[in-house]
């Protein structure tokens, strides 16, 4: 093997990684430096530092290398490492993003590893879904994160609801409850698409759909337009505004006045309402958002990371030790509990037993699902046609007509 010079990266970079930049003196050929690119706040300082303790005692001669990146500009910024020479061996992508990357023809083909060596059967599906292109799995399943509902217990306590509800007929009954008894009984934005997603394929419908090479916007379905109903129906049941998204103002703040009595979030948003009003932090609870039937929760939109190794890493072999490691039963495990992350496997939910939020967002994490696996699809989110569909139908426009308008709009962009 020939030694070559490595530099770190200009990226904003722990004090991990810079100790870790370069070939050991005196090893010579012998070491390896595996450069693994990971995103801002995905992973702890702590985490990091004892995974590399443990990863590098097991596996002498390598050294690894982490820089931390930023979401800004990042996808401009990996497509020139997997298409250039010499990029990092690992790199940390969101879970819709894959399928961009993979276009590039620049990634490898992890579909063995993912079968023998990874339990890849048992994935999360709204993590491996998007990973898988074509057939080839391309990201390996890291973290996920989903919505749940987050409940004031008081102001439940206060219109007589004993505890959460599990059906959606159930939900929808004691919201109108909690706003008989003067609170309100949920803040929801009107449009908060990623929500109304859920509804749609917990409905069997989907946002667009892939006819043959050829993706089509898919709102104007039956089953979709039943997911906009039920979405109208709970939005109607709170003083969200129509015309603007759940940061605008942001949905965290206003529960935190204390007069709301839920809102559908990831449990980060916990964060926010205490720091505005810590007094709600014994008062806050967790459930699945429900579905149609007890026991089976609402589909909900993963969010979360894949790994991905680009087909030029310079250290590809050590790459795909280095991702087995990190998605394996053991670093997951780790991850999951640091992190407050959902584990990449259904199986690994009873690692965060005891953490409440977490655990409630696993439940719903079975039945989570990511957008449509189109390398476009970020040209559809740029300019969002779902966000005006929905205020027009809140605001009392056709639903059907607004519908095919914005689905027009969905497979134009897709067909770019």
């Amino acid at each position: 093997m020939k030694n070559r010079h490595l530099v770190c990266p200009l990226a904003a970079v722990t004090a991990l990684a810079l100790s870790a930049c370069g070939l050991l003196p005196g090893d010579g050929d012998q070491t390896r430096t595996v450069s693994i690119w990971l995103m801002r706040d995905s992973v702890s300082e702590d985490f990091l530092q004892r995974f590399t303790t443990a990863y590098e005692s097991q596996h002498a001669g390598v050294k690894l290398q982490f820089t931390i990146q930023d979401w800004t500009g990042i996808g401009k910024k990996v497509t020139g490492a997997i298409k250039g020479e010499g990029g990092p061996d690992v790199i940390e992508v969101g879970n819709t993003q894959v399928a961009q990357y993979a276009e590039t023809d620049s990634l490898y083909d992890l579909t063995l590893e993912s079968a023998r060596d990874l339990g890849g059967e048992q994935w999360l599906p709204g993590l491996a879904e998007p990973g898988r292109i074509d057939g080839a799995q391309y990201g390996i399943p890291w973290y996920a994160a989903n919505r749940i509902v987050i409940y004031n217990k008081d102001l439940f306590r206060q219109a007589g609801i004993a505890k959460p509800p599990t059906t959606r007929a159930k939900w929808l009954a004691d919201t109108e409850k909690i706003n008989d008894s003067g609170s309100q009984g949920i803040y929801l934005a009107g449009q908060d698409w990623y929500t109304l997603a859920g509804f749609i394929w917990d409905e069997g419908g989907e946002l667009a759909v892939d006819q043959g090479g050829a993706w089509s916007g898919t709102l104007d379905s039956p089953a979709a337009l039943r997911g906009m109903e039920v979405y109208k129906e709970l939005q109607a049941l709170g003083s969200g505004p129509k015309d603007a998204d759940e940061q605008t103002p942001p949905q965290a703040e206003v529960f935190a006045r204390g007069d709301v009595a839920q809102i559908i979030a990831t449990p980060s948003a916990v964060a926010a309402i205490t720091k505005v009003n810590p007094e709600l932090e014994e008062k806050l609870g967790f459930f699945p958002i429900p579905g149609k039937q007890a026991g089976k929760p609402c589909a909900v939109f993963t969010g979360g990371s894949d790994l991905i190794i680009p087909e030029n890493a310079p250290q590809r072999g050590a790459a795909l030790d280095v991702v087995k490691a990190l998605a394996g039963d053991k670093w997951q495990t780790e991850l999951a509990r640091a992190m407050n992350y959902v584990p990449n496997k259904s199986g690994l939910a009873s690692v965060v037993q005891g953490r409440e939020a977490t655990s409630v967002m696993a439940v719903g994490a079975a039945r989570g699902r990511a957008t449509p696996n189109s390398p476009q699809w970020a040209d559809v989110e740029a300019d969002n046609p779902i966000k005006p569909y929905m205020t027009a139908v809140l605001q009392g426009e056709d639903p059907k007509a607004a519908a095919k308008a914005a689905s027009k709009k969905i497979s134009s962009a897709l067909a770019e």
